[in-house]
C-alpha cells in the first residue's frame, strides 16, 4: 500500500488525483504562465466530454463518447499521440443534460497496473496499459437523480474499485476487486438520490472509512466491509462535490438551489411561467428547450409532467438540506451531526467544484468568480467571496502545486492564484476561447488541460 500511494502522489491517478484531493506532489513545478499559445508542449484534438486526464508514468486516460461509441482512449504523455482506443457500444444510453452532461462524464482511475473506466449507459471497465481489457462489469443503465446523467467517478483504494451508484432509485455505494471485477461488498442508499460525487477516503487511527454524501446526509462507511460507520444530516441535498481531508478533519462544502436558505419560486409562479395550455401542471414539453433539461429535474415521478405533488416532494426534501461547509472530526458513531461538527460555514459556496485543503487552508469557488479561504481550525475566514479575474460559472475544480492554485471558469478562462495571503493575488490569466468542464492535472513539471475540443500539455 506504501509503494502505491508513494506512486500514485508522483502521478494523477483518478479525478483530482490522489485521494481526489486536487493536490500535485511536493516536488512538483508545473508552469505558471500557460495559455493557447504560450508554454504548450503540444497539444491533440479529443472528442468533447467533461471527464478529466488521468497520468500515471507515460500515459494518459480519458473517457469520451464518438458517435453511439463510448471511447476509453490512451495517449502518449510525451507526445499526445493516441496510442489506442477501446469503444463500447451499449444498448441504451442514459439520460443526460444535452449541454453540461455526457454519457463519458467519468474520469478514468489507476493503480499502476489496471485502468478502470466507468460509464452510466454500461458499467465499469478494466485494461491494462497496452489497452488490453483484463475485466467488465456490465450494469443497468444509470437513472440519475434529475436526468443529468452520470456525474460521479471510480476510485482505486486496497485492491478496491470504489464506485458511487446513486440514482432516482436503487442507489448503491460499492466495491469490486480491482484485480478481477468481483463484488466484494455491496451497501444501498435507498434514502439518497442526489449524489454526482466522487467517494473520498478518509484514514483515521488505522481505520479507513468511504466517504460521500447525498441527499441531505453525508456518511462514512467501512472500507473493507462497506458497513455504515456516522452519518451526518442537514447538509446540501443535491451533491456536486467531493470532500477533502487535512489536519486530522474532512471537510465537505457543497450548494444547490432551493435549499432552505435559498428558496424557490412559488408553485403558483412557476405554472405561470410554464403551464402554456392552463391545465394545472406543467409537462415537459412546455418547458423551452434551453431550460428543459434543467427543469425536468422536478419530475420527481418521471411521468413527463411536474405535478403540485411533485412540488411538494421538492418541498419536503428542501426543508431537511442546508447549503454548508462543514469541518468533521473523526472517530464518529452512528449519527454525528451534533457531536463530531467541529464548524460551520455558509457563505458562497460551491456548485459544483469541490473545495481544495492546501498548505494549511480551505478554498473554494463559487458560481461568478468568488473566491474564498478559510482556516481548517476554526472556520474564520482569511478572506472571503473575494473576485477572481474570471467570471461566469465554474465546473472544473480548483488544484494546486508550488504555492499555487489553478481555478479555471466554464467560458474558459484560466487564473494561477497565490496560496495564501489576505485575498486571491493573481499571477496569471488566460483565455482558452472555449468551455473548460475538465479538472486539470497537474504532474511533475507538466499541467494537462482538456477543454472543449482539445487536449494541451504544458510545460515551462
Amino acid at each position: 500500500m506504501s509503494w502505491f500511494v508513494g506512486r500514485a502522489a508522483e502521478n494523477w491517478p483518478q479525478f483530482r488525483g490522489l485521494n481526489s484531493a486536487g493536490v500535485a506532489a511536493a516536488d512538483a513545478r508545473p508552469p505558471v504562465k500557460i495559455g493557447p499559445g504560450e508554454n504548450v508542449k503540444w497539444s491533440v484534438e479529443v472528442p468533447w466530454s467533461p471527464s478529466s486526464p488521468c497520468v500515471w508514468g507515460g500515459r494518459i486516460f480519458l473517457t469520451t463518447v464518438v458517435g453511439s461509441n463510448l471511447e476509453v482512449r490512451c495517449h502518449e504523455r510525451a507526445t499526445g499521440q493516441l496510442r489506442w482506443t477501446r469503444a463500447f457500444m451499449p444498448e441504451s444510453v442514459e439520460e443526460f443534460h444535452r449541454v453540461d452532461g455526457s454519457p463519458a462524464a467519468s474520469t478514468p482511475a489507476t493503480d499502476g497496473t489496471h485502468v478502470v473506466s466507468y460509464f452510466g449507459s454500461w458499467g465499469l471497465v478494466c485494461h491494462d496499459f497496452e489497452g488490453k481489457e483484463i475485466w467488465r462489469r456490465p450494469l443497468p443503465v444509470a437513472e440519475s437523480g434529475g436526468r443529468f446523467g452520470t456525474g460521479t467517478s471510480p476510485i482505486i483504494d486496497g485492491g478496491l474499485v470504489l464506485l458511487n451508484r446513486d440514482q432516482y432509485r436503487y442507489s448503491t455505494l460499492f466495491a469490486v476487486e480491482v484485480a478481477t471485477g468481483a463484488t466484494v461488498w455491496e451497501t444501498p442508499r435507498p434514502e439518497s438520490s442526489g449524489s454526482f460525487g466522487t467517494p473520498t477516503i478518509w484514514r483515521q487511527n488505522d481505520a479507513a472509512e468511504v466517504v460521500l454524501a447525498g441527499s441531505a446526509q453525508l456518511k462514512g462507511y467501512e472500507l473493507k466491509t462497506g458497513v455504515e460507520r456516522w452519518t451526518i444530516t442537514n447538509v446540501t441535498g443535491t451533491v456536486c462535490t467531493t470532500p477533502v481531508v487535512g489536519d486530522g478533519l474532512l471537510f465537505f462544502a457543497a450548494w444547490s438551489p432551493g435549499q432552505a436558505d435559498s428558496p424557490r419560486q412559488t408553485w403558483e409562479a412557476f405554472l405561470k411561467a410554464h403551464d402554456k395550455n392552463g391545465d394545472g401542471v406543467v409537462e415537459l414539453s412546455e418547458i423551452a428547450v434551453e431550460r428543459r433539461d434543467y427543469l425536468r429535474a422536478f419530475d420527481r415521478n418521471r411521468d413527463g409532467k411536474i405535478t403540485p405533488d411533485d412540488w411538494e416532494r421538492i418541498k419536503t426534501g428542501d426543508t431537511r438540506a442546508e447549503n454548508v461547509l462543514i469541518a468533521v472530526k473523526p472517530g464518529g458513531r452512528g449519527d454525528i451531526s451534533e457531536t463530531h461538527v467541529a464548524w460551520k460555514y455558509r457563505r458562497a459556496l460551491p456548485y459544483v467544484p469541490s473545495p481544495l485543503f492546501y498548505q494549511g487552508r480551505i478554498y473554494f469557488v463559487k458560481d461568478g468568480g468568488l473566491m474564498s479561504s478559510l482556516d481548517p481550525k476554526t472556520g474564520e475566514p482569511f478572506y472571503a467571496q473575494e473576485r477572481l479575474p474570471a467570471h461566469g460559472n465554474y465546473y472544473a475544480s480548483p488544484v494546486a502545486a508550488d504555492g499555487r492554485i489553478y481555478v479555471a471558469s466554464l467560458p474558459g478562462k484560466l487564473t494561477v492564484i497565490k496560496a495564501g495571503g489576505a485575498k486571491p493575488e493573481p499571477l496569471h490569466t488566460a483565455d482558452f476561447g472555449e468551455r473548460i468542464l475538465a479538472t486539470p492535472a497537474l504532474v511533475g513539471k507538466n499541467i494537462y488541460l482538456r477543454t472543449q475540443t482539445k487536449l494541451y500539455a504544458f510545460e515551462e
